[in-house]
C-alpha cells in the first residue's frame, strides 16, 4: 500500500505516540524495522502517519520499547482499527485539511474545553451567525466554500446528539458575544441559542466580563480536547494562519493552566447567564 498523500491528524498523533514510545527506549529505526521484518524506510512513514499499522504490530513495538503501560498501549492499538471514516471526509476536496482535523478531534473527544476572546465558539454558533462570519472573510471566500464551510461547522453540532455526548465547556469573553455578526437580530438570535445550549447537562458557558482586566496569554483562543487518557490530550489553536495542534506534554500542562486561570477570571455559571441575557436585552 502506498504512503498516504495526507494523513489524518489522528494518524499522525498514533505515529507520533510510537515515535515518542521508541525514543525513550533509545531504539534505533534501524533496530525498530528489524522487529517488525520490514525495510527502515517504513518505520519513519509509520510514524509520520503516512503508513498505517496494525494492531498486532503496535502491541509488538510497545513490548520491545518496554512501555510499562499497559492502558496506552490498548488504546493506540484501538486506534489503528478505527476503519470507518467520518462524516467531514465528505467535504475533504472542498476544505482544508486543517477544518477537518478540528471535527476528527472532537469525534474522538471524551471532553472540549473552548476559551475565545474574538468570536462565538464554532460548536455554539447558529447558522446565521457562521454565515456572517465566513461572508467577511479576507480575501472573500468563494461562494461554494462558504456553504461547504456552513455545512461543516453545523455537522460538528451532532456531536452533542450522541448517546453520550462529551462534556463541553466554553470560556468566552464578553467582546465575543457583544460582536453583531450579522446584524443586531442575528446576533441576539445567537445569545438566545447560546442561553438554550448553555441548559444542556454536559455543557457548562462561563463569560470573561470586560471588568476582568487582562487576559493571560495575550487572548488567545483554544480548545482543550481531552482523551480517554490524558497522556492523548490535544490542544487546537485558533489562528489567521489556520488551526495547529498540540501534543506534548509541556504544550498540555502549559494550556490546562491557561485554561484553569481564564477559569478565574470568568464569572460563575448563573452570572454568566444574566450577563448574556443582560447582551441580548441592550440589542
Amino acid at each position: 500500500m502506498p504512503p498516504r498523500s495526507t494523513p489524518t491528524a489522528r494518524q499522525q498523533r498514533l505515529g507520533a505516540e510510537l515515535r515518542r514510545l521508541r525514543e525513550r527506549s533509545g531504539t534505533t529505526v534501524q533496530q525498530a524495522a528489524a522487529l517488525l521484518g520490514v525495510d527502515r524506510t517504513r518505520i519513519p512513514n509509520i510514524e509520520s502517519g503516512r503508513l498505517g499499522i496494525t494492531a498486532e504490530r503496535v502491541r509488538t513495538l510497545a513490548h520491545h520499547y518496554a512501555c510499562p503501560d499497559a492502558a496506552l498501549v490498548d488504546l493506540l492499538a484501538g486506534m489503528t482499527q478505527e476503519r470507518d471514516k467520518g462524516w467531514w471526509e465528505e467535504h475533504r476536496a472542498q476544505l482544508p485539511q486543517g477544518l477537518l482535523d478540528i471535527c476528527e478531534l472532537e469525534h474522538h473527544s471524551v471532553e472540549l474545553h473552548t476559551a475565545v476572546t474574538a468570536h462565538i465558539p464554532g460548536l455554539l454558533q447558529t447558522e446565521a451567525h457562521a454565515r456572517a462570519v465566513f461572508e467577511t472573510a479576507d480575501p472573500p471566500l468563494p461562494a461554494a466554500e462558504v456553504r461547504a464551510r456552513l455545512a461543516l461547522r453545523m455537522g460538528r453540532r451532532q456531536i452533542f446528539a450522541r448517546e453520550r455526548p462529551p462534556t463541553y465547556e466554553a470560556v468566552v469573553h464578553e467582546a465575543a458575544l457583544r460582536m453583531q455578526f450579522g446584524g443586531p437580530g442575528a446576533a441576539r438570535a445567537q445569545l438566545e441559542h447560546i442561553l438554550a445550549e448553555s441548559e444542556r447537562e454536559r455543557t457548562t458557558i462561563r463569560v470573561i466580563p470586560f471588568t476582568a482586566g487582562g487576559l493571560p496569554g495575550a487572548g488567545q483562543s483554544f480548545t482543550y480536547a481531552a482523551a480517554t487518557m490524558s497522556q492523548l490530550d490535544t490542544v487546537q489553536l485558533d489562528s489567521a494562519h489556520g488551526s495547529a495542534l498540540l501534543d506534548s506534554q509541556e504544550e498540555l500542562l502549559r494550556y490546562r493552566r491557561l485554561l484553569e486561570r481564564l477559569r478565574g477570571l470568568s464569572l460563575s455559571v448563573s452570572a454568566s447567564r444574566d450577563a448574556v441575557r443582560a447582551i441580548a436585552r441592550d440589542l
